[in-house]
């Protein structure tokens, strides 16, 4: 283990994402590639070839707010249904847009702790050639654009949390870590010694290769205010190049686990996707209660809100090309991580 392994290993839980053991099960299968597949994987069609005159971090401003008046929505109420539900309707206009500020808070605060504590870490492994992998150098290159994007995209989202604080007057109560992290975590601790840690490099392929309905709609909606629309769009912009990156390492290093690696994490990938898609109930309890909700009023909110056929529907269409992306390597090729799929409604057993 080297020395960043040593010290990632020491860090609470809470605040990372186990990368470490994941990319060190990959070292393992580089003595396994042959020099002819090696010499195959040096081919690489980049995504970053025009960088410096695309990426936001480059061309892009600050996006500060401006002078919209004091009734401006900021996030959609499509997006958050529980806005709608009759309970949280009858606490009138000014409850419902405190909580859609409070949902812009949340949604800012995840993408910053997303960037922070599971994308960077995966991208700086692979471009410090530490991601076990026959990488070309272009690729390693891509990675350091990839840490300097998301670095971007978490200082900016908090920047623009602080922004939206000042000018609603509507308090940022510091959330905890994202659900994501504990979801991660209990899937670790359900992995073979040997595969622990593979749930972080997965986790970081769907998270880059899901269709985000906030990085879809946002930019559009013209109810929201300006500086809000264009965050959300510049992430999305270069969220287009990362996408297809993640899709080559999936490509590159699914094979590259032995099997028997592959067999213990593959039925678990739907958890992996459920990790990152399912909504963060404890962190809504927490908005619709600061809302003045009671305890029996928030859990009927949110359980009617988000029925588990909702849920499941949503992750689908969310996950579809992630989904196809793990069948394409051969992820679903194994009957218990196919029917791991079919179960959590991910695919449809006609379809395989």
């Amino acid at each position: 283990m080297d020395n960043d392994a040593a010290r990632a290993t020491s860090l609470p839980g809470r605040d990372r994402v186990h990368t470490d053991s994941a990319l060190s099960v990959l070292v393992r299968a580089r003595t396994r590639q042959s020099y002819a597949a090696r010499r195959a994987a040096q081919h690489y069609e980049s995504r970053f070839g025009h960088w410096e005159a695309r990426a936001s971090v480059r061309t892009k401003p600050r996006r500060v707010l401006d002078s919209e008046m004091e009734d401006v929505l900021y996030f959609p109420p499509e997006l958050f249904p529980v806005v709608t539900h009759p309970i949280v309707e009858r606490r009138g206009s000014e409850v419902i847009r405190d909580i859609l500020i409070r949902r812009l808070y949340d949604y800012l605060h995840f993408t910053s702790e997303l960037e922070e504590l599971a994308v960077i870490p995966v991208a700086t492994k692979i471009s410090r050639d530490r991601a076990g992998l026959a990488l070309p150098s272009e690729m390693r290159m891509d990675a350091f654009k990839i840490v300097t994007d998301e670095a971007w995209h978490a200082q900016f989202s908090f920047d623009l949390l602080r922004q939206v604080e000042k000018r609603t007057g509507v308090p940022y109560r510091p959330a905890a870590a994202p659900a994501f992290v504990a979801r991660l975590d209990a899937i670790r601790a359900q992995l073979p010694a040997a595969a622990r840690g593979a749930e972080a490099l997965l986790f970081s392929v769907v998270s880059e290769t899901l269709i985000s309905s906030i990085l879809a709609d946002i930019p559009r909606d013209a109810r929201l205010p300006r500086a809000v629309r264009d965050v959300v769009r510049d992430h999305a912009e270069d969220e287009g190049r990362h996408h297809a990156y993640f899709r080559e390492v999936l490509r590159r290093s699914w094979p590259a686990l032995d099997r028997s690696t592959q067999r213990s994490v593959g039925p678990w990938l739907p958890e992996i996707i459920h990790a990152f898609l399912a909504p963060d109930y404890a962190r809504i309890g927490f908005s619709l209660a600061e809302a003045g909700l009671a305890p029996a009023e928030v859990e009927q909110v949110v359980a009617e809100s988000w029925p588990a056929t909702r849920v499941a529907g949503d992750a689908a269409a969310a996950a579809h090309a992630s989904v196809r992306y793990f069948r394409e390597v051969g992820a679903l090729d194994d009957e218990r991580t196919r029917n791991a799929f079919i179960a959590a409604g991910l695919v449809r057993e006609s379809d395989v």
